[in-house]
């Protein structure tokens, strides 16, 4: 049974906030809605699992995904499904990162699944799997 509290942050708007510390490069903001445990893949990064928060703070220090330009991010289709009584939600989705270059506007999109963890009063990304969009 999930607890009770006074506004509860449902996994969407948990899943916008954590997104946007990735983007913004805000890596206090990252590391409070992550495991240190976390795991993941990551097919444009490296072919086996990672784990930890070691290489993220790394790319995300040093604005890997925009490069420091304007962004928006979009999460397309997302799907929650709730696992034990509410404790733990699988998440997927695409997402859509579009980022302004100097020839306009560039969009990537792949598709994730990221597994949260309640922790406490809000949610912990535990692990995070991505894989090409089409």
């Amino acid at each position: 049974m999930q607890p009770e509290t006074a506004n509860p942050e449902t996994p969407l708007e948990f899943l916008h906030r954590h997104l946007e510390s990735i983007f913004s490069r805000d890596w206090e903001g990252y590391r409070a809605t992550t495991s240190t445990d976390l795991t993941l893949y990551e097919h444009f990064v490296t072919p086996h699992r990672q784990e930890g928060l070691a290489f993220h703070q790394f790319m995300i220090e040093n604005s890997w995904a925009t490069a420091g330009k304007p962004h928006h991010i979009s999460v397309l289709e997302p799907k929650i499904q709730e696992l034990a009584g509410g404790m733990v939600v699988v998440m997927t989705y695409t997402l859509m990162l579009s980022t302004v270059e100097d020839a306009g506007l560039k969009h990537r999109t792949h598709n994730e699944t990221r597994v949260l963890e309640r922790s406490g009063e809000s949610w912990k990304v535990v692990h995070v799997h991505k894989s090409p969009g089409g």
